[in-house]
């Protein structure tokens, strides 16, 4: 399984997967055709998860997404708790800059909905 890297532009995030464990996306995620961006995402993730690393990290450090990213986040979520059916650990960083109350909160919501622990990760 190949690494999977997406440069950054000015409205999709950095996305940054390897086989190794190691799952990131940073930026901004306001995409017209998320469905188009987030293809090769779940594709690699759907590959992942049948072969997971003993431990996985994903690490969400997003300024601002739309609630179509959204939608995929959390899909892209969902997928990966099925690392732990296969007694493998996975853990969750939600990154959010200090004083931005709608992203912690989103990551919050997040946690709740998907019944996930998620280390929620205050950055200056």
């Amino acid at each position: 399984m190949d690494e999977l890297y997406i440069k950054p532009s000015r409205n999709s995030p950095e996305i940054s997967l390897s086989p190794s464990g190691t799952l990131r996306m940073k930026g901004r995620s306001i995409h017209e055709n998320v469905y188009e961006f987030f293809s090769s995402v779940m594709d690699w993730v759907d590959a992942y998860i049948n072969e997971p690393a003993d431990t996985t990290f994903v690490d969400i450090q997003l300024e601002y997404f739309n609630s179509a990213s959204a939608k995929y986040i959390v899909m892209i979520l969902q997928k990966l708790k099925q690392v732990h059916l296969k007694d493998k650990k996975y853990y969750v960083n939600w990154f959010y800059e200090e004083g931005d109350e709608d992203i912690l909160e989103r990551g919050e919501y997040f946690e709740s909905v998907l019944d996930m622990d998620f280390n929620f990760v205050e950055i200056s």
